[in-house]
């Protein structure tokens, strides 16, 4: 992609936009003609493949902060996703919560859509066949929808431009007012269905008629959540009042319908299904499972469109594996352990026990769960003579998704302890000591040497701090020390994703196929070694996508689309499970475990005016600003 860019670059630099702070002032095209650019049919196809590069796809390279393609020589930038600013995961050095800094993307969008408008203008006049013509228009029209989807989902409405900007020295003339929010939703829809209806079943790594059938249901459904739950946030201004942002709720049904029946169409006509969807054992679904992520061109049956990281360097690859590897598999690497899971997400991935339920982590024999309080010498904890025991029965995804404590990575056992408790019964919890017993020195993280543990001590931010460590996605492989050295493809679209979207959309509004949204539900399930088909219930659909999605950079549009950043976030704690080794009694000694607080962290509450992301440049283009 390096090498498209420079040479697209050379044959294009000067009509490409810059933009002037606003994303709408645009300059002109006046030094070469859309015949020149768009004449040679091997530099027309390098400009396509620019603009999928552009696309707003959130995979590794994507940070709340940074945007899109961030894998710069230096790509320092601690590596802070959008899943640690919901419950599902934390950082290593810092307690993150979304705000106003993040989730941007304006000027980037704009010079993506004049991009794209020139090539939608030219595509008439190009010395292709018919077919190829066909084809193009599917994909501009499929590169305009993701764009304006990327758009809608940030900032409302937006305004909707279907021709390149000409500057003639009339600034003026540029500025071109916000459409209201239901406008831009239909018009994402609109060029899906002009996507569809133009491309084939298979284009490779570009988009095809089943990836625009599948943004559609995604979008479709992004909009029914804010029109079917918008009334829950009060939000206040001019642009409430000129609908530029929230959407009326009597539009609800119609977008769930559109999610259904493009989901529908997936699912009953598509190619697709899920990869190795039967299982002969947990431990089978769970190796299934990780291998998807660690290459998902391993499953074309589910992967319906996949960006390509298959090059290491500035530019190509990705850091994931340095930033989020545990700590004892860094490989001289010296920033390691940032992806630190919570015990909320753990708690939420069922037992095969009792499905259709959170199952919570039980480490008393009174049972309670809601305790926090840390190590309580009255009561009475579960001892475990194998830690990873603790987790025996739970959902097979989660020993796919994160590294246990005492579980078995890349050969060695990752040690995530937070202290012990002396034979005098006296706890030492997240603080570096040691104590001799019966000649032999035993230390609060588990070993000696930092090197040799990844769980709790907080020198230089390289352990977890929450008891779990980070595993989907990553390779196997010895890690390589340096910035982009990983080379993982990125799944945007998966067959998983669509069947809860179905079910979803169908539990919210009493339409499409009860039993093939049940169905759907309990599909991803089954690949997990379930036996028990769960009730279709909003409840039990939204843990699964929880489960299901986990890391792809969906959970936090998630709450956001339905409106529940702001209660999710209420003084809310992200909390711990602590392994201690209990050094009472006579070795070999057993470990015990505590749900606490996470150390050096606060509650968190989200900001009401955090659904919308604000507009740059007021000033210049005159557009109306968001309610924040």
């Amino acid at each position: 992609m390096k090498t498209i860019k420079k040479i697209f670059f050379l044959l294009a630099f000067s009509i490409l936009v810059t933009s002037c702070n606003d994303g709408l002032d645009l300059l002109p095209k006046d030094k070469i003609t859309a015949d020149d650019l768009f004449g040679d049919p091997a530099g027309t196809k390098l400009y396509m493949a620019d603009l999928y590069d552009r696309l707003p796809i959130e995979d590794f390279t994507f940070f709340p902060q940074q945007g899109f393609n961030f894998n710069p020589g230096d790509a320092n930038n601690s590596g802070v996703t959008t899943s640690m600013m919901t419950m599902t995961a934390i950082h290593s050095e810092g307690n993150f919560l979304l705000n106003s800094s993040h989730l941007k993307w304006w000027d980037d969008a704009f010079v993506l859509i004049r991009d794209v408008n020139l090539l939608i203008d030219a595509i008439p006049t190009l010395n292709i066949s018919d077919e190829e013509k066909k084809l193009y228009i599917g994909e501009t029209a499929f590169i305009r929808a993701f764009a304006y989807f990327g758009l809608v989902k940030r900032y409302g409405g937006v305004p909707i431009l279907l021709k390149a900007q000409d500057y003639t020295g009339d600034a003026e003339s540029l500025k071109v007012p916000r459409n209201t929010e239901q406008e831009t939703w239909d018009f994402v829809l609109a060029e899906c269905d002009i996507a569809i209806k133009n491309l084939g079943d298979s284009n490779g790594r570009r988009a095809s008629k089943w990836a625009a059938l599948a943004l559609k249901s995604r979008a479709a459904l992004h909009a029914a959540s804010i029109a079917k739950y918008g009334e829950n946030v009060a939000l206040t201004g001019e642009a409430v009042n000129l609908k530029l942002v929230g959407l009326p709720s009597n539009t609800a049904a119609r977008y769930y319908q559109a999610c259904i029946d493009a989901s529908n169409e997936i699912m009953t006509k598509g190619p697709y299904s899920l990869y190795k969807p039967n299982p002969s054992s947990v431990a089978e679904a769970a190796e299934n499972y990780r291998l998807m992520f660690a290459n998902p061109n391993i499953a074309p049956e589910e992967a319906i469109l996949i960006k390509g990281r298959t090059i290491p360097g500035t530019g190509y690859g990705n850091s994931y594996d340095i930033w989020y590897g545990p700590n004892q598999k860094k490989n001289g690497w010296p920033h390691p352990g940032r992806y630190c899971p919570t015990l909320e997400f753990v708690d939420m991935f069922e037992n095969y026990s009792n499905p259709g339920q959170d199952a919570p982590i039980v480490t008393t024999l009174d049972g309670n769960t809601d305790n926090y309080d840390g190590y309580n010498p009255s009561r009475n904890y579960i001892q475990y003579a194998n830690p990873v025991d603790l987790f025996a029965g739970k959902d097979a995804r989660l020993q796919a998704t994160i590294i246990l404590p005492m579980s078995v990575w890349k050969g060695d056992v990752m040690i995530y302890q937070a202290g012990f408790i002396t034979p005098t019964g006296d706890p030492k919890i997240d603080t570096n000591t040691r104590v001799r017993v019966n000649g032999v020195f035993y230390y609060t993280y588990g070993t000696q040497d930092p090197e040799q543990h990844s769980g709790f001590n907080l020198l230089g931010g390289n352990c977890s701090k929450t008891g779990f460590g980070f595993k989907k996605f990553l390779s196997t492989d010895p890690v390589i020390s340096g910035w982009n050295k990983s080379i993982t493809d990125f799944a945007e679209f998966r067959y998983a994703e669509i069947l809860l979207n179905y079910a979803e959309a169908a539990v919210e509004s009493g339409l499409g196929d009860a039993t093939k949204a049940l169905s759907a539900l309990n599909a991803t399930r089954k690949r997990a070694f379930h036996k028990t088909i769960i009730p279709l219930t909003i409840k039990n659909v939204l843990r699964e996508r929880s489960v299901e999605l986990s890391f792809e950079n969906k959970e936090i549009w998630d709450l956001l689309r339905r409106r529940t950043y702001h209660t999710t976030f209420n003084t809310t704690r992200k909390h711990a499970l602590k392994p201690l080794l209990d050094l009472r009694g006579t070795a070999p000694y057993k470990y015990i475990f505590i749900r606490d607080r996470i150390q050096n962290t606060n509650p968190l509450t989200a900001d009401i005016n955090e659904y919308y992301r604000d507009i740059p440049g007021l000033g210049l283009n005159g557009l109306v600003p968001n309610p924040n």
